[in-house]
């Protein structure tokens, strides 16, 4: 955990969902963040993380992002983003320039010090003095870039293990991908549903009246399909679990007020 003499310089990466459709998970890792010791601050210049451009094929487009939020973000000790899918994107960035380009050496320095919020509380700065209480239970869902490409796995749920009374009730294949796969969901739509709907009955099977997870992506996807299915399972970034900041409608909720949130 940062000392008295070093508060780390971190640089937040929103992302485009929670900018677009749920700004309280911004917020909510601010707060986790500076409760962590760090100094926060939100670069006016970023934009897309560049995933749709990447996963399109686009790889023109995707080093323009690219180059872009490499330059947002020099200068921090570390950029933190609440999506192991985004800050995974950020890491892919290496392979977009060749050997010997100098943007390839700023790649690698971005990806060095980028990092999905839970990780870099728990594996970073080693913070897990959470302040939080939940009354409920709540079920995890492993969001595919955050398990396999960083490696977050245990420290959401050891961050979630701190927040007072809430009871965590593991589904059944919570490392299963929930159909919101990029460009897949599109081009494969009958197996993108299959997919999704193999996973809210998992979710309603585990008892738990909260689905918690660590990308707006999958939430989204899921929290609507549980919707349509009727089930009284609400969704929640775990972030704003973690931060005591449930007090708006769940995700997918039609009385949330966005424009409150800004």
């Amino acid at each position: 955990m940062p000392n008295a003499e070093h508060h780390p310089r971190v640089g937040l990466f929103v992302t485009c969902l929670a900018d677009m459709f749920r700004p309280s998970v911004a917020f909510a890792t601010v707060r986790l963040l500076e409760q962590a010791g760090c100094i926060v601050e939100v670069p006016e210049a970023q934009t897309c993380c560049g995933q749709p451009a990447y996963n399109s094929g686009d790889k023109k487009t995707t080093q323009e992002i690219a180059r872009q939020t490499i330059a947002a973000f020099e200068g921090f000790d570390y950029v933190v983003g609440p999506s192991g899918s985004c800050i995974g994107m950020l890491h892919y960035y290496v392979d977009l320039f060749e050997a010997g380009d100098s943007w390839k050496q700023r790649a690698e320095d971005l990806k060095a010090r980028a990092f999905e919020i839970t990780s870099f509380l728990i594996d970073v700065v080693g913070f897990d003095k959470i302040s939080a209480s939940f009354e409920g239970s709540v079920t995890y869902h492993d969001s595919c870039s955050g398990l396999r490409q960083l490696g977050v796995k245990q420290q959401p749920r050891t961050l979630l293990g701190k927040v007072e009374n809430l009871e965590l009730k593991e589904m059944e294949e919570a490392e299963t991908c929930c159909g919101f796969g990029g460009t897949f969901c599109v081009k494969y739509p009958d197996i993108s549903n299959r997919m999704v709907s193999n996973k809210t009955e998992y979710i309603s099977n585990s008892g738990a009246r909260t689905l918690v997870g660590g990308d707006l992506g999958c939430l989204l996807n899921m929290a609507g399909k549980l919707k349509r299915e009727g089930k009284e399972v609400e969704a929640r970034h775990v972030v704003e679990i973690l931060a005591g900041m449930c007090d708006e409608p769940a995700i997918g909720e039609a009385d949330y007020d966005l424009a409150k949130q800004l």
